[in-house]
């Protein structure tokens, strides 16, 4: 195989940069070993889960060899690493739209094999950056001189990728024993290069975010994109050689699909915004829901929500719902700052069949008060906030993968500078707000949906027409572009 670190899209790497890159190689390798030669056995579980309501199984590696087989002819392998909520969401949308296509859907995390190299490189660059997110929101100066540059121009530059290419080389073992005509769609670029590496023939790299960087490039992929923007900066290569005009990428490594949805949240979108608009119009209380991921990283701006919704919800004008994932201490350390929040919430913690039965019985009945999540597995956690999403009326999250969900957002404050061309994206789109980039701008845009019905009405009606255009069929085209390229 060609050595990609040294040549991307036709476009030459500095000797600086490869060495840099190799060095970088060396150093995993002498920390957490080199398994390029071991035989890791593939065990397939049922997803506890995930496999009911979206048949999903989970890949296993190096647990022995089980009884349940590979479909050759269904099977689809969404590739993807916990880091923060974001991948495992894409994935999950990915799981759902070919489980409603009637694929099967196989569940490789990457960062979940905790004896193989990949796992602990993936664990340390993952470490590395949850970091990273919570000083940046503690610290204005590491914000502005390293964690924002990083994340907008670091990223950006093909020598980020080339290095990155290089790590993948360690990641490839755990490919070894899947069958390599099994389609592979990865939602985080790891996996996508990883399995390019190991020699599966069919991989789509579904890219998140609206901010090309080069960070995001598999070669030997087919590239999916949620926006008419991305795609254009991503086929030039744009900024990502500084002001260097650089080959592009060829027409068929990359693919507009629209935004990454789950089949349940698309099927349900006109019926799911009708009822949105009639409690407006009702006069119904508003419900909000919060999700907070990232280790809690904006925890004092949530506090500061919280406060201010709660007279609007004893006088019964708004209902609040918190989804913690997995970051109990988030919840208790709200709790222990804002006086009464204990007293006042319903809490949902650790019961999957307690926070089915509330999601479902919200989609069309009535709910008061503030209701907190909190669920243990991962799975769970994360999916919680998609079955929330159906009978809630505005979501607030910073605009990472949330700003491409449909459904009224209020954006808050970004985390890493990529993130804010997702809200420009939302905004353009007529289904979110602007960037709300400090709480007074945060709790005007929520009076706003509070107390008119223009804003808020709008939203809810661009979301039915941009439906028709199918801005949100981005998975289900990423599914059938990777389940036809074993037809070519």
């Amino acid at each position: 195989m060609t050595d990609k670190s040294k040549m991307i899209f036709g476009n030459k790497i500095s000797g600086k940069a490869c060495r840099k890159a190799e060095k970088n190689k060396r150093k995993y390798a002498r920390k957490y070993g080199d398994d390029s030669s071991s035989d890791y056995s593939v065990k397939i579980t049922e997803n506890a889960c995930l496999n009911k309501p979206l048949g999903v199984y989970d890949v296993r590696i190096d647990e022995g060899r089980g009884e349940i087989p590979f479909d050759l002819k269904k099977g689809l392998i969404v590739g993807n690493i916990r880091m923060g909520f974001g991948h495992y969401r894409i994935s999950i949308a990915m799981a759902s739209a070919a489980h409603a296509l009637g694929y099967t859907p196989y569940w490789m995390d990457l960062n979940s094999f905790p004896n193989t190299t990949c796992t602990k490189v993936i664990g340390a660059q993952n470490d590395l950056y949850s970091l990273g997110s919570r000083i940046s929101q503690k610290s204005r100066v590491f914000n502005k001189t390293v964690w924002e540059p990083l994340n907008y121009e670091g990223f950006r530059q093909l020598s980020y990728n080339s290095s990155d290419q290089k790590n993948a080389e360690l990641m490839a073992a755990v490919f070894k024993n899947i069958p390599k005509d099994i389609p592979v769609i990865g939602t985080h670029v790891w996996p996508a290069q990883a399995a390019v590496h190991a020699g599966m023939r069919h991989v789509v790299n579904a890219i998140p975010d609206n901010w090309p960087m080069a960070l995001h490039l598999a070669e030997g992929s087919v590239h999916t994109i949620q926006t008419h923007q991305s795609y254009i900066g991503y086929r030039i290569l744009n900024g990502m050689k500084k002001s260097d005009v650089l080959n592009p990428m060829p027409p068929e490594s990359l693919v507009y699909t629209g935004h990454y949805i789950d089949h349940e949240l698309v099927s349900n979108l006109e019926a799911d915004c009708d009822r949105r608009i009639e409690r407006k119009l009702s006069s119904k209380p508003m419900r909000f829901l919060m999700t907070i991921g990232g280790a809690g990283a904006q925890r004092e701006l949530f506090a500061a929500v919280i406060r201010h919704l709660i007279p609007f919800i004893r006088r019964k004008k708004a209902v609040l719902y918190v989804n913690v994932g997995d970051y109990k201490k988030v919840w208790d350390e709200l709790c222990g700052e804002i006086k009464d929040l204990d007293k006042m919430s319903k809490t949902h913690f650790n019961d999957w069949a307690d926070t089915e039965a509330f999601s479902e019985a919200t989609v069309d009945g009535e709910v008061s008060g503030i209701h907190a999540f909190w669920h243990e597995n991962i799975f769970e956690a994360v999916y919680c906030t998609n079955l929330l999403m159906r009978s809630c009326d505005v979501l607030l999250t910073k605009p990472s993968e949330l700003a491409f969900y449909p459904l009224p957002k209020l954006f808050l404050k970004r985390i890493g500078g990529h993130e804010k061309w997702g809200a420009i994206h939302s905004a353009e789109m007529g289904d979110g707000t602007l960037e709300c980039t400090d709480v007074p701008h945060t709790l005007q845009m929520a009076d706003m949906f509070l107390n008119e019905k223009e804003l808020f009405i709008g939203m809810c009606e661009q979301i039915k027409l941009n439906k028709t255009i199918g801005l949100y069929n981005g998975a289900y085209k990423a599914v059938e572009l990777a389940m036809g390229m074993k037809d070519k």
